[in-house]
């Protein structure tokens, strides 16, 4: 016998939960899924200075952490580390398989995957993945204690991430394709006046080389067109994210890029199926745009389903 819930909430991100937040607190029977634990990418920030209400810096984890107990404490069910093997989104009550096994239904599905880190499709890159390449500091920067590193990337997540990494490499020298960082001016400053931190200005990564670890780093000068290979004890990737659409392909209408077009009210032209946060087409991309988007979501979603009972 299939479950069935008003509301499935596919992604424990900040959109999710948000969504699962309102809805809950509105008595709409809410399942949250989420292929791990909840948190999405704020759970693998080392710390969120902008979020509002916290004037101290707050680990990204336990941000992650009370936005579920929060969703859960209205009643949402989170059902962690499960894998949809079966979905039909398009019918007018949408219904999910969960392992193979478990069978959930609602008439209404937010989806709300995030992205997942780019690669940049390198040499050596996917071979060396938990071997000396990652994507993520808060996960790994604590194996690289007294190493050098080099971080590739220059927007706000790369440079965030290579000062995080400064509490344990000795060394860590960004790699980046252009003559200034992309990101926050604040940031930017801080970057460069700490002594740990060196920048490979108007280069890019070539090939990730080695042997049963990444030893170097292979890079080309944009400007003269040489090439060297550098040693490194490992490297960080940060040259932004892929929207996890995987899902809606072929369900609803994708930018080029990946991103799902939807209204105002997050609804896409499938009745009933709603998209939250950081898989949308739109400019800005934070954790306060993501809980908005969940907001609205969640809203609209009530709205739908009074609509269906009227």
């Amino acid at each position: 016998m299939a479950e069935r819930y008003d509301l499935i909430v596919i992604g424990a991100g900040p959109a999710g939960l948000a969504a699962a937040i309102y809805s809950a607190r509105a008595r709409v029977r809410t399942l949250v899924l989420d292929e791990g634990v909840p948190g999405g990418q704020v759970k693998t920030t080392h710390k969120v200075s902008n979020y509002p209400g916290f004037p101290e810096d707050v680990k990204g984890a336990e941000l992650a952490r009370r936005f579920a107990e929060q969703a859960e404490r209205f009643g949402a069910t989170i059902a962690r580390s499960v894998e949809i093997t079966r979905h039909d989104l398009r019918s007018d009550v949408k219904e999910l398989e969960l392992d193979e096994e478990r069978v959930v239904q609602a008439p209404a599905v937010i989806v709300a995957t995030g992205a997942k880190p780019r690669e940049l499709g390198l040499e050596g890159e996917r071979g060396f993945r938990g071997r000396g390449i990652s994507y993520c500091a808060t996960c790994d920067g604590a194996y690289f204690e007294g190493k050098s590193i080099h971080v590739i990337g220059g927007g706000n997540s790369a440079v965030e991430e290579s000062l995080f990494l400064t509490q344990f490499a000795a060394q860590v020298t960004i790699v980046h394709q252009f003559d200034q960082f992309q990101c926050e001016a604040g940031t930017a400053d801080e970057a460069l006046a700490n002594p740990k931190i060196k920048v490979l200005w108007s280069h890019e990564p070539r090939a990730f080389l080695g042997g049963d670890a990444l030893e170097r780093l292979a890079v080309e000068d944009l400007k003269t067109r040489t090439r060297q290979e550098l040693a490194s004890d490992g490297v960080f990737i940060f040259v932004g994210m892929v929207p996890q659409t995987e899902l809606l392909r072929g369900l609803v209408p994708l930018s080029p890029q990946g991103y799902v077009e939807t209204d105002e009210s997050m609804a896409t032209p499938v009745p009933g199926l709603y998209v939250a946060g950081d898989i949308r087409v739109k400019r800005f991309r934070q954790i306060t745009t993501a809980v908005a988007d969940g907001t609205i979501a969640s809203l609209a979603v009530q709205a739908y389903l009074r609509g269906r009972k009227a």
